[in-house]
């Protein structure tokens, strides 16, 4: 990391993350954290919880606020990393019009707040702004293939117009602003219900049922292990000002559902057989970043390879199984 991007963080900040309790938000907390800086962690605890965030409650430099960003939020940061927004087809979709309104109000309210306080803000965009991608791998200047009026709408969507908000903001009010756009990541603290595909083979095959595949399997993703992604969220963060985005960050590495759903099989020693469901509406045949961009802006590349990643995130759920979570 260059000295220009490592004295961001040469003193203690106060830093927001919103969707602190989530999945990829607590992780993000813990290593802000780790780093000297004080958190104040925003969750709703609509898919967030407080166990992804129990080893920090005790600590003096975490603060866990109740709070929903699509009402405004009046506090002093020096820093804001906006990832509140349900990330999995079963949330965004259990209430596609709060989902909505999280992206696009929420977005709105924390621009608001770091344009009063001066301070820069990150924005957690998703590859799925990218559709059902006619480009293979994606690059950042893809404008996507999006179903506007579809079931997965209100996520795809809704990103799309929080990535047009910041850069509006960016250039009529020159907000200092930073657009990730997350591909496929997993990790410990996902919730074992969320219907993504990591989390639902790896629990299937230790609770030894069948492993549910959409489609006829051929379908590819790439998965990013979440400390790796935590680690390319805060490169940009500390990078240079006329860094912006957006930026890929997720592992090129492609799998098929066939070949993660062997591989979560072997890894766990269960006997489960694979059973074929329809694929649903819009789900995107193919998905891997180029992370180019991230790479030379940066200095980022992943570290964690899957079949590791996966062993950290079976021995996770093992034990949430185990307790019967």
């Amino acid at each position: 990391m260059s000295t220009e991007r490592s004295s961001r963080y040469s003193v203690q900040k106060r830093v927001l993350v919103t969707g602190g309790a989530g999945f990829i938000g607590s992780h993000l907390c813990a290593r802000l954290i780790e780093q000297g800086h004080q958190v104040l962690c925003v969750d709703n605890f609509f898919t967030g919880t407080r166990n992804n965030v129990a080893s920090l409650l005790d600590h003096p430099s975490f603060e866990l606020i109740r709070h929903d960003v699509t009402f405004p939020l009046y506090i002093e940061v020096d820093e804001i990393y906006n990832l509140a927004c349900p990330a999995s087809p079963i949330h965004y979709q259990f209430d596609p019009v709060q989902t909505t309104k999280t992206s696009v109000i929420g977005a709105v309210n924390m621009l608001g707040l770091a344009k009063r306080l001066r301070v820069p803000i990150l924005q957690a965009s998703t590859s799925e702004v990218y559709g059902d991608p006619s480009i293979h791998p994606q690059v950042e200047g893809y404008w996507g293939n999006v179903n506007p009026i579809g079931p997965r709408s209100c996520y795809d969507e809704g990103k799309r117009c929080a990535e047009t908000l910041f850069f509006d903001y960016h250039r009529q009010h020159n907000l200092a602003i930073k657009v990730i756009r997350i591909f496929n990541t997993y990790g410990p603290h996902m919730h074992p219900n969320d219907g993504r595909v990591v989390s639902n083979f790896i629990v299937q095959a230790l609770k030894g049922q069948d492993i549910t595949i959409y489609g006829d399997g051929s379908q590819t993703r790439s998965f990013c292990y979440v400390d790796d992604l935590v680690a390319g969220m805060m490169a940009m963060m500390a990078s240079a000002d006329h860094v912006t985005g957006p930026v890929n960050l997720g592992n090129p590495g492609e799998f098929t559902m066939i070949e993660l759903a062997k591989l979560v099989i072997e890894l766990t020693g269960a006997k489960s057989q694979l059973v074929f469901q329809p694929l649903p509406q819009d789900d995107p045949k193919q998905r891997q970043p180029d992370i180019s961009v991230a790479k030379d802006k940066l200095g980022w590349d992943v570290t964690v390879p899957l079949r590791q990643g996966l062993e950290r995130t079976i021995d996770y759920f093992a034990k949430v199984v185990a307790a019967g979570n």
